[in-house]
């Protein structure tokens, strides 16, 4: 899955219709703790507060180019990608079935309704609700959109793209993987610039499905995803976004969530951004790789800041949240 730098423009172009560049900043105190130079990609500052906005938009927008008859799309998520597609979906006039695992999120099922979601529960996890979602998508004559899509991804990499140009001479970029669409769509950002900035992903220690799967250079599901880092947990690895990060990502780092939870504490005290779970598991990896960046340029992706009040409570007070 590669694109040109035209394609990701026209992409650019559309998401920017319907949103701003999210910003980049350099952080003196967060460079200060890391021993280098941090940059913050702020896409806990989009209209849904994450990055999968600009996935939602792109796949409706080819979505209703490509099948203008549909009524509707049905998907799984754990909250992030369910706003955007609820959100997009609806702009357009369509249908939204969104299924999501019991005991999932309050605050993002809120959002997701108030985006115009049909919300339903499912399974435990992300995976279960997912393949529900697939089976009901035939019944009800629904599109059903997968966790990974071309179209999704090229969306998604507009923000490596407006990124890359703002910042072109990172050393090296942190994102957190969950089905893959994030870290795929930097490094397609990447490519399309001719940059050789190191993408490295980052995992949860809970939820190590993708790096598991590139250590034994196969797909290497799990029994089970437990992290509050909701966003990245998944149990069953994407194959075609394996592809991709598997060959062209430099290394894939496994983070704890007593990591994740002080890299949330961090951005509070530092920058007074709030951050959830995946959101702030990329400083977590470049503060655990502290000696190894020591004096470079380096990018860190705040991909969403949708953590629950009693999360966010519970991470403030210098606790990590049971899941």
């Amino acid at each position: 899955m590669q694109f040109t730098q035209a394609e990701l423009e026209a992409a650019a172009a559309l998401v920017h219709s319907q949103m701003s560049p999210t910003p980049q900043y350099a952080w003196p105190q967060l460079s200060e703790r890391a021993g280098c130079e941090v940059w913050v990609k702020h896409e806990n500052h989009g209209p849904t507060g994450a990055f999968k906005i600009r996935g939602g938009i792109a796949f409706i927008d080819w979505l209703r180019r490509t099948q203008p008859d549909c009524p509707g799309i049905i998907t799984a998520t754990r909250g992030n990608h369910g706003q955007s597609q609820a959100r997009a979906a609806t702009a357009a006039g369509l249908r939204a079935v969104i299924y999501v695992p019991r005991g999932n999120s309050v605050e993002k099922n809120a959002a997701m309704r108030a985006f115009g979601a049909e919300l339903r529960e499912h399974g435990d996890d992300f995976d279960a609700a997912r393949e529900e979602a697939m089976r009901a998508s035939e019944a009800e004559g629904l599109f059903p959109v997968p966790p990974f899509h071309t179209e999704l991804v090229r969306g998604v990499a507009t923000y490596g793209l407006e990124f890359l140009r703002a910042v072109p001479d990172l050393d090296a970029v942190y994102v957190p993987i969950g089905c893959g669409s994030g870290i795929c769509g930097t490094i397609a950002a990447r490519d399309a610039l001719g940059l050789r900035t190191e993408v490295i992903g980052v995992v949860s220690d809970g939820a190590q499905t993708a790096k598991l799967s590139v250590d034994a250079g196969r797909l290497i599901p799990t029994d089970t995803a437990r992290t509050f880092a909701d966003g990245m947990a998944v149990r069953v690895p994407v194959q075609a976004a394996f592809d991709i990060y598997s060959t062209k990502a430099s290394r894939i780092v496994s983070v704890s969530d007593a990591e994740v939870a002080e890299a949330i504490r961090i951005y509070f005290r530092d920058t007074h951004n709030i951050a959830e779970g995946a959101g702030a598991a990329a400083l977590a990896a470049l503060l655990q790789e502290r000696e190894r960046m020591a004096g470079r340029k380096v990018g860190v992706i705040l991909s969403g800041g949708n953590i629950d009040t009693d999360w966010a409570v519970t991470v403030l007070s210098g606790g990590v949240p049971r899941v």
